[in-house]
């Protein structure tokens, strides 16, 4: 079967939109991977569904405001002691940006970051092996 050109009616009357938690997620998976970042870190209720929920959600840490063709995020973040913290902001810029840009066409017009601890990667796995100790499967 041929593929039919686009009618241009059809494609000036149509919208692509995202949810505000499809962005979030986006941000999640291309932030899991930076160097210096231990955890995402949420709000009070996040972390009390963490402890009955059997995996972490990806999104925890992430608000995003999207519009038609823009959005803006801020991300708590756990930085690892000894990393520089202005190199991980740059890569988190450029690997946030770059994934939601790439995915959505969305224009990345605001990305801010608040690192609400330090630690190190010891104490860090600690914790969570403390966390997962007790959580409900």
């Amino acid at each position: 079967m041929a593929v039919q050109p686009l009618n241009a009616d059809l494609i000036k009357n149509s919208k692509l939109k995202f949810n505000e938690d499809v962005i979030a997620k986006i941000a999640g998976m291309a932030i899991r991977d930076i160097d210096g970042i231990l955890s995402m870190n949420g709000n009070v209720f996040d972390n009390i569904a963490d402890k009955i929920r059997s995996k972490e959600d990806i999104t925890k840490g992430i608000d995003v405001d999207v519009g038609e063709k823009q959005a803006a995020l801020d991300l708590e973040v756990i930085l690892e002691y000894g990393k520089d913290a202005h190199q991980v902001f740059k890569n988190i810029l450029h690997e946030v940006s770059s994934a939601i840009e790439s995915m959505t066409g969305l224009k990345v017009i605001e990305t801010n970051v608040y690192i609400s601890d330090v630690m190190t990667k010891k104490e860090w796995q600690q914790q969570n092996k403390n966390n997962d100790n007790n959580r409900v499967n």
